[in-house]
């Protein structure tokens, strides 16, 4: 990489450590700004997925206060996260990689499509509150499903991995949003973290990229989880979209 390159996915490693830390899909910010250094698709999936564990924990970190009380629900979904994660890991690792340069593309557009429609799920998700109802504690085997499925789908290819995770949360649990991020954070983590333990010995992956993106999302993770709740929705979704709009624009033209 030239330097310029180097600075360049260092600041896509930081916006994207803040970006999960609050709404999920940093990897539409990095993902792009790999492929522009000359990566092929896999080498630049596996090492986003290496550089992004670092900022998966620190946004857990920072979201420990949000997580008390909720360790019966992290254990369980958690548990899910685990084996969704691996099998991802392994499709990603054992699928040729012209599957999955087709199959990405469409992957990035759902990530768009969940990215544009998420103040529409929201909205949904309040109506729902509003009308009352039981209280669900832990969303039984329909969240624990949606989410293990979730995360087979973050192992392979991470963007908007988080707001899947708080889409199906919102819908099934009686939570505030900030409680639910957390709880999405340490899903995050968890998937990221088995799925780098899988690539560092069986994939092939670019270690400068790796070093920058783990050091921007380390950084990004804490700022994100301090300062969350000061960020634009409409601004980061925007910056999210158009980003992702270039990454597919440039996947389906090469």
């Amino acid at each position: 990489m030239t330097p310029w390159e180097m600075a360049a996915v260092l600041a896509a490693g930081t916006g994207a450590g803040a970006v999960n830390a609050v709404v999920g899909s940093g990897t539409l910010i990095t993902f792009p700004v790999l492929l522009a250094t000359g990566l092929p698709p896999v080498t630049a999936t596996v090492s986003n997925g290496l550089g992004l564990v670092p900022g998966s924990i620190t946004a857990a970190v920072g979201y420990r206060e949000e997580l008390r009380g909720q360790g019966r629900r992290v254990l369980l979904l958690g548990i899910g996260a685990v084996l969704g994660g691996l099998v991802g890991a392994v499709l990603l690792l054992t699928l040729p990689a012209s599957a999955f340069e087709r199959i990405v593309p469409v992957l990035v557009g759902l990530a768009l499509v969940l990215v544009a429609c998420q103040p529409w799920i929201a909205k949904r998700v309040r109506r729902r509150r509003a009308s009352g109802g039981p209280v669900r504690r832990d969303g039984g085997p329909l969240l624990f499903t949606g989410l293990t499925l979730a995360s087979v789908y973050g192992g392979y290819f991470s963007a908007a991995q988080g707001i899947i995770y708080v889409s199906l949360m919102g819908m099934l649990l009686d939570e505030t949003l900030q409680r639910l991020n957390a709880v999405k954070n340490v899903l995050a983590a968890v998937v990221n973290t088995v799925a780098a333990l899988l690539f560092l010995f069986f994939a092939h992956f670019d270690w400068t990229a790796v070093v920058l993106i783990a050091g921007g999302s380390a950084l990004g993770g804490l700022i994100g989880a301090r300062t969350g709740r000061r960020f634009s929705p409409a601004v980061l979704r925007t910056l999210i979209v158009s980003v992702g709009t270039v990454a597919l624009v440039h996947l389906v033209l090469h």
